[in-house]
């Protein structure tokens, strides 16, 4: 289990945080990789099929091969090459590196962007194979990688695969605004750094550039592919631009069109998103719309045939419901925003926290203060428990908007990986529909009786580098919306203060 760990804002601290971030394996794909690098009569292609199937491990191989060559070498292009260059003792031993985890203690998010580069590998597969037939590694690899530089992003923060499908793609916000504020950094500019700092083969590096740098032509391309019932108009345009033409014709593009495609149908197939996608895939392959979504329809099911994962959304799904059926629905109506009487409460709680030397007598002044304040930031129920000096035992504190039974609350930390993790070091834990799967079953029943909720907050505080409080919260199940998170968060830093002030007072 991990705690989310707090979002870095600038390229630099990003790169720093994910540039070496090592990504796990289900433990029977890491059993399985272990018995094929071991087996002596494999190919060199039979050992890079078997990787592909895992393409975490495919990552950490190509980048181990690119970064430990020379920098004058070109990079390795493919599975097979990152191979022969790295040979099977060092595979063995990154994959000795590799932590191993039950599938459940995988990050949901991380899985479900795994999903989706596999779909555009099968789609680059069916789609333009026979075409690039001499180039069909490079192909592969590419398709199935180009996505890689999220896989870390959304390993360390999984809650950012939630609020890209809820802002962007239900919502329609902007992606550069969403990605300003959840990022601090534009998403492209980071998946090409990442790209480049790893040495990832140029046609990866050269799709983002695109994305980043070359729209223009991207958007060219698309004016023309609107026009998909004409095809003799668009060759026409087409012929009276010769580096458009040139351009549209490069091998790398299909990398691009492979996962524009299963990117946009993780949303749904008719939107004008996934249309444009399919549309210019349709003008690259000089095929009618009809009969290119047919042939993106019957891949996507021969992806969905290869992927066995029924916590994970396969768009091959969607192609048995009604046409104008969506799976993304809108969040329910969150809690509301406090009013501005809570506010000044908020305020007058959060000073007197803030007061230096601290102004309570006691720890059940303090935290009956922190607990009110807590409730004035927009959360109904709120539970504060104080660990022992052992770190095996919370007993609740204070309590607001629970039973009666919340007040004589002790909860024994040996029987829950997750409040031993949150009482080793401060951290948080936001459980939401996404990940309470995953980490329901490792709280303790009776924290859950008190907070039946998909919606959750829990985060450990710390006094002179020692955790001694947890603090449980949320908006009574609704969504927790992010103005109640932000203040939330700079309660929890007035506590902090709280308990430093309180500490030097107390000596």
């Amino acid at each position: 289990m991990s705690t989310p760990k707090p979002l870095p804002r600038t390229l630099d601290a990003w790169l720093q945080q994910l540039g070496k971030l090592p990504l796990p394996i289900e433990q029977e794909q890491h059993a399985r990789l272990r018995r094929t690098l071991g087996d002596s009569r494999r190919t060199w292609r039979e050992i890079a099929e078997a990787i592909e199937l895992s393409p975490s491990f495919a990552l950490q191989v190509l980048r181990e091969a690119n970064q430990s060559g020379s920098s004058l070498s070109d990079p390795a292009d493919s599975l097979e090459t990152a191979l022969s260059r790295l040979g099977l003792s060092r595979c063995e031993a990154l994959l000795n590196q590799a932590p191993a985890l039950p599938e459940n203690d995988i990050p949901l998010a991380l899985r479900q962007i795994l999903l989706i580069s596999q779909h555009a590998s099968q789609q680059a597969r069916g789609l333009f194979g026979a075409r690039l037939a001499r180039l069909w590694n490079e192909l592969h690899g590419c398709s199935l990688l180009f996505l890689a530089p999220l896989w870390p992003l959304l390993c360390a923060h999984p809650q950012l695969f939630e609020a890209w499908e809820q802002r962007i793609l239900l919502k329609g916000e902007r992606p550069a605004r969403v990605e300003q504020e959840l990022l601090g950094v534009p998403l492209i500019h980071l998946c090409i750094k990442l790209a480049e700092r790893w040495r990832l083969p140029e046609w990866i590096v050269q799709g983002y550039r695109l994305l980043e740098r070359d729209r223009r032509l991207l958007v060219k391309a698309l004016h023309i592919a609107r026009d998909n019932e004409h095809p003799l108009h668009q060759q026409q345009v087409l012929d009276a631009d010769i580096p458009l033409r040139r351009w549209l014709t490069q091998p790398s593009n299909c990398v691009l069109l492979a996962n524009g495609l299963a990117v946009s149908a993780h949303h749904a197939w008719d939107t004008p998103h996934s249309l444009r996608w399919q549309r210019l895939t349709g003008l690259y392959l000089q095929l009618p719309l009809s009969e290119l979504q047919q042939e993106v329809h019957q891949h996507a099911v021969s992806s969905a045939r290869l992927i066995h994962d029924a916590a994970l959304w396969h768009p091959a799904q969607a192609l048995l419901w009604p046409r104008d059926a969506h799976r993304l629905k809108p969040a329910p109506t969150p809690a509301a925003i406090p009013k501005r009487d809570h506010l000044a409460a908020w305020r007058e709680h959060c000073a007197r926290l803030l007061a230096d030397p601290s102004s309570f007598a006691n720890v059940p002044q303090l935290t009956a203060c922190a607990r009110d304040a807590l409730q004035a930031c927009g959360l109904k129920r709120v539970l504060l428990l104080l660990a022992d000096r052992q770190h095996s035992r919370l007993q609740a504190q204070q309590q607001a908007g629970l039973g009666p039974d919340a007040a004589t609350l002790t909860l024994d930390a040996a029987h829950s990986q997750v409040l031993r993790r949150l009482l080793s070091e401060p951290g948080q834990l936001r459980l939401s529909p996404a990940n309470v799967a995953q980490f329901s079953a490792l709280l303790p029943g009776n924290l859950k009786a008190l907070f039946p909720s998909e919606h959750l907050l829990l985060r450990s505080l710390a006094n002179n580098g020692r955790v001694v409080m947890l603090l449980v919260a949320d908006q009574g199940g609704q969504p927790l919306n992010e103005l109640s998170l932000q203040a939330f968060a700079k309660t929890v830093q007035c506590i902090e203060r709280a308990l430093a002030s309180f500490s030097r007072r107390a000596r």
